[in-house]
């Protein structure tokens, strides 16, 4: 369970991030991964070097490393969220390069400098289910990518095969696919920003409570559906940010209608899935924001503190506990 969004202020910054909603124990720490960091696949004998750096939140867990979101030095950036019961992995990789999806959000942060270059470099790839040490199984997931311009695509793996989506309204939650998603909407034309003053039904005058009272449609829980349609709507009626901290805060603010409590939503194996983080980026500087469960306070990171001519990914530490940037 994990919701994500896109957010340009009125300089035409744009912002992204996610809320990781988890119910699996996890230890997120905060990297810088240098140009030309050369690494291996999981499936295969390749290795890979990194055309761009990027700071990114992730697990290092029985020597795999796993990206759960990031921004590099070009400002794209992209996350990995759940995608149950859509996730396809056994299709046919003919003539395509076969990538883990443990490393799919590594390659492309190495590699994109934009979207219309994601958008190439997935032509001729195809993905791997790889079990991962966490969940000790192939997890489902796709993905949600944007860049400076604040155009958004989501890449979905599915029984029709690799797809990349444009996303007008940059939001992403989990399954179903991207399609149900923005067909759903169209359930809450109703929901409004303004509400009636006065009806009547016949001879009787009925009035509002207080306000909000055009919002009353809009859904409260925290199934995917609800909270793809109350990210929807709440980031696109917002009122556009004029600052940079004026945006920050308000990225935070949308998020909040998603968070979830620890001990609200429990799953089959009697543990449960809450906001372990919320994460976001700024595409134009290269700089992360975040908080935690366990912390409400905002911590701040940039791309452009730390040495870039390393060979080797820098561990800044675990982001459940305030770091010392």
């Amino acid at each position: 369970m994990c919701t994500a969004i896109t957010l340009q202020s009125m300089q035409k910054e744009n912002f992204f991030g996610r809320t990781m909603d988890f119910s699996y124990p996890i230890e997120p720490g905060l990297y810088v991964i240098p140009k030309n960091y050369q690494w291996n696949s999981l499936i295969s004998t390749k290795k890979y070097i990194d055309d761009y750096s990027f700071i990114c939140i992730g697990q290092e867990t029985d020597g795999m490393f796993g990206i759960f979101d990031g921004v590099n030095e070009r400002g794209f950036a992209a996350a990995v969220l759940y995608f149950e019961g859509y996730a396809d992995y056994d299709l046919p990789i003919k003539d395509n390069e076969p990538i883990a999806s443990l490393d799919f959000l590594h390659y492309i942060l190495g590699r994109c400098g934009s979207v219309n270059d994601l958008k190439a470099l997935l032509e001729n790839i195809g993905i791997v289910g790889v079990p991962d040490p966490v969940t000790q199984r192939a997890a489902p997931l796709h993905w949600i990518a944007t860049d400076r311009s604040g155009k958004s695509v989501v890449i979905e793996q599915t029984e029709t095969g690799l797809e990349v989506i444009d996303n007008p309204i940059g939001v992403m939650a989990n399954s179903p696919d991207f399609h149900w998603h923005m067909t759903n909407l169209r359930n809450y034309t109703d929901v409004s920003i303004t509400q009636q003053k006065e009806v009547h039904w016949g001879n009787v005058s009925l009035t509002p409570f207080s306000q909000g009272g055009g919002t009353r449609h809009l859904p409260g829980g925290f199934t995917s559906p609800e909270r793809f349609a109350r990210t929807a709507f709440l980031k696109t009626h917002a009122q556009v940010p004029e600052s940079r901290s004026e945006a920050v805060m308000t990225c935070f603010h949308i998020m909040n209608s998603v968070f979830i409590p620890k001990g609200i939503v429990q799953t089959d194996r009697g543990t449960y899935d809450y906001t372990k983080y919320v994460a976001f980026m700024n595409t134009n500087t290269c700089e992360y924001y975040f908080k935690t469960y366990e912390n409400n306070q905002i911590i701040t990171a940039s791309l452009w503190d730390y040495c870039m001519h390393g060979t080797q990914p820098i561990f800044l530490g675990s982001i459940v506990h305030p770091l010392n940037i």
